[in-house]
């Protein structure tokens, strides 16, 4: 055992003076000055000016426990309440082997964690956890285009008509800028252009207009199909995303109500008539571009038989359906309808001329008036109140609006 010695206070040497139990100082001596006088720097008797002091000089203070301070810290943030509570008991345990510093802070990283752990219990077992994730993710969508879900309806900074690249959703209930009925995501690799984009969301939000919105005689007149596509900025951070939206006409003005029409809405009669017009309405969607068949005869021809071929599969799907009793005769009719259509659009794919083509495709178009359709519409609940055209909306009418 090695005897380390206490150096003396800082000061200049003094004499002992007289030694002994009985020992006495002169007066004045510093002996007889009291302790402010004896210990000129703020020490006490006993203890070493400017704290404590180790074998080779002044000793520095404890180190603060880590682990208490990480306690405390998930503690007073209630993150990860559990963990924060384990690292206070453990934090306790260190110090009182270590000599280190912190216990206060390993107490109420202790105790706040117990209370966040006995709040995030009661939470989940009411479901208010569920409730404030949901109110975070909301908030964490809020603002972005890209972040709106199929089948949100939003309003959009300075409408569908300008630049809009935020977006706040809103109840379908209120009104709003737009509705999303479909969301399309793009490949990887480089940007593709502002004409190919253009061209690709042209396509894919009007082939999946149908599949949200199955009753196209639900959509009112004056709504138009809108899209959002990456910018070459955003396409850099990975946006891939093309959003199909259903706006007002005009850009500007608001519309009232969701326009979701599909199996989440509608009944299972409704779902197989709507299926079943689909694809007739596939169909006349084709329509060859040149307005007239002299001018493209066999194109025209082609896609009468085209046509002839989507009335033949309607019919099939009309008759194969087991209907409920009130449309069971309206739906029959409407078949035995389709059925002589048929036969004129068979006729027009086979014809030899322009003149014969009109003759056969005319009588078809005629059997494919859509007032036939109004009863069996009826007898379903669907909508049956005609489209509105050109002359009453300013809109070009498309192939897909004369369909059942």
């Amino acid at each position: 055992m090695r005897l380390v010695s206490i150096p003396p206070p800082y000061g200049p040497p003094h004499d002992p003076g007289p030694q002994g139990p009985c020992a006495q100082y002169p007066a004045g001596s510093p002996r007889d000055a009291g302790p402010a006088a004896r210990f000129p720097y703020g020490g006490q008797p006993g203890f070493a000016p400017y704290g404590l002091y180790g074998p080779y000089g002044p000793r520095p203070p404890a180190a603060v426990n880590g682990v208490a301070i990480a306690s405390l810290v998930l503690g007073v943030l209630c993150f990860l309440p559990a963990f924060g509570l384990v690292l206070g008991l453990i934090a306790l345990r260190q110090i009182r082997r270590r000599g280190e510093r912190g216990r206060g802070m390993a107490v109420a990283g202790s105790l706040l964690s117990s209370l966040g752990l006995a709040l995030w219990t009661l939470m989940l077992a009411t479901g208010a956890a569920a409730d404030f994730w949901e109110g975070v993710e909301d908030a964490a969508r809020a603002e972005s285009i890209h972040t709106l879900r199929k089948g949100d309806c939003f309003n959009a900074r300075g409408g569908l008509d300008g630049w809009a690249d935020e977006a706040a959703p809103v109840s379908c209930d209120r009104e709003h800028d737009g509705e999303v009925f479909a969301l399309v995501t793009l490949p990887g690799g480089a940007y593709p252009g502002d004409d190919s984009l253009g061209d690709t969301a042209d396509d894919r939000c009007y082939e999946l207009r149908d599949d949200y919105a199955m009753d196209r005689w639900a959509l009112p007149a004056t709504v138009e199909v809108y899209y959002f596509v990456p910018t070459p900025e955003s396409w850099r951070f990975g946006d891939r995303g093309i959003t199909c939206v259903f706006g007002h006409r005009d850009g500007e003005s608001r519309t009232t109500g969701s326009l979701r029409r599909d199996e989440s809405t509608l009944d299972p009669h409704q779902s197989a008539y709507l299926e079943a017009a689909r694809v007739l309405n596939t169909a006349m969607d084709d329509v060859p571009d040149t307005e007239f068949a002299e001018d493209d005869l066999r194109g025209h021809t082609a896609w009468a038989g085209a046509v002839a071929g989507a009335v033949a599969e309607q019919t099939r799907m009309l008759r194969a359906h087991r209907w409920p009793a009130g449309a069971r005769q309206p739906v029959s009719e409407l078949a035995e309808g389709l059925a002589e259509a048929e036969k004129e659009w068979v006729k027009a794919a086979g014809a030899g001329d322009a003149e014969t083509y009109h003759e056969h495709s005319e009588r078809g178009l005629d059997l494919l008036d859509p007032v036939e359709t109004v009863t069996a519409r009826k007898a379903l609940g669907l909508t049956s109140s005609l489209p509105r055209y050109r002359e009453e909306t300013g809109r070009e009418p498309e192939s897909g609006d004369m369909k059942v």
